[in-house]
């Protein structure tokens, strides 16, 4: 998932609340400093603001106290960052004379709603953008000072990053590594899975033969024997006999290492040696049979966004680079 704070010039604000006709009965609320930049100080008040929506997301995962605390206490560390980042670039802004128009802010409301249509396939205005907006419990305010310090960043990222950063091929082939693992990771995949369980109990005797019925099961399904067969007759996972051997499709991130090592250089409908595997104190042989897999696509084939993806990383490494130069030369003194 930066708001730009009044300038306040005591670091501690007091505010009083006088009851009527009660002379002399008030109280007194001492506003607490969370971290000052040069002289500008962060207040606990604008802290617990800007977290509103990340308080809402928290507590809408769990009920429990304990959990809530440490989330929230994460996300207070994280934000404070993130908003001393903030103060620096607008000081940077400033500098530099660069401002984001009410027209640019409208746009980027405008480009919010477009994009929330194409991902849930349905037309999305401003209006429902905002409406979700107040469900986290911002304002309009709010969400308008997020896209105008998002314009200016990316204004800044234009004028004093992106110099910086020289896109190659290397890079650019770095970068679909990355990617392409991801795709793998991502991609969903139906594997067959013929199961036998090694008891703890088992001895050595009873483990080998465990293994050479498994590689006896290799040679039967590789001679042309059907692997749903042999998964109904010998698998002990119950739970999938009667779907020949398959959990349904799923993320590839989602099954086991030793499963998704293997099925990495194995083509659809092709037979593993036997792989084992442990979950928890069970031990057991399994014999996959992937199903498909969505083809990532080559090099190639993809070569324009694999430097598009090189040069946005490039500028992100290079922006918070540039973010360390500047904490370099200002006194931060962080007091959360």
């Amino acid at each position: 998932m930066r708001i730009a704070a009044a300038w306040i010039g005591a670091c501690v604000a007091l505010f009083f609340l006088v009851s009527l006709g009660e002379p002399a009965a008030r109280a007194t609320i001492v506003e607490r400093v969370v971290a000052v930049i040069g002289e500008r100080p962060i207040l606990w008040t604008e802290l617990v603001h800007r977290a509103l929506a990340g308080r809402v997301q928290i507590r809408t995962q769990t009920q429990d106290q304990n959990v809530i605390s440490v989330q929230e206490q994460e996300m207070y560390k994280e934000l404070l960052n993130r908003m001393i980042d903030d103060r620096l670039e607008e000081q940077q802004a400033d500098r530099a004379h660069l401002t984001a128009t009410q027209d640019e802010i409208d746009r980027g409301m405008q480009n919010i709603a477009m994009q929330a249509q194409q991902q849930q396939g349905r037309p999305v205005t401003v209006a429902d953008v905002l409406d979700e907006v107040r469900r986290r419990g911002l304002t309009e305010q709010d969400f308008r000072d997020e896209i105008r310090r998002q314009i200016l960043e990316g204004k800044l990222i234009e004028l004093r990053v992106r110099p910086r950063v020289r896109v190659t091929d290397q890079d650019a082939h770095a970068a679909y590594q990355h990617w392409a693992t991801e795709m793998r990771e991502q991609q969903p995949i139906d594997v067959r899975i013929l199961a036998l369980r090694i008891p703890p109990t088992s001895t050595r005797l009873q483990s080998d033969a465990r293994y050479l019925l498994a590689e006896e099961l290799v040679r039967r399904a590789r001679g042309g024997e059907d692997f749903c067969t042999l998964v109904t007759q010998y698998s002990d996972d119950v739970s999938t006999r009667d779907s020949c051997g398959s959990h349904g499709t799923q993320p590839t991130a989602n099954l086991l290492p030793a499963i998704q090592e293997a099925i990495k250089t194995m083509q659809p409908g092709t037979i593993s040696d036997p792989i084992g595997v442990t979950t928890g104190q069970e031990q057991a042989l399994v014999i996959l049979m992937p199903m498909g897999q969505t083809k990532t696509p080559n090099y190639d084939e993809v070569k324009n966004e694999m430097m598009q993806r090189a040069l946005l990383e490039g500028l992100e490494h290079a922006r918070k680079q540039w973010l360390q130069e500047l904490r370099r030369n200002v006194y931060i003194d962080i007091r959360l």
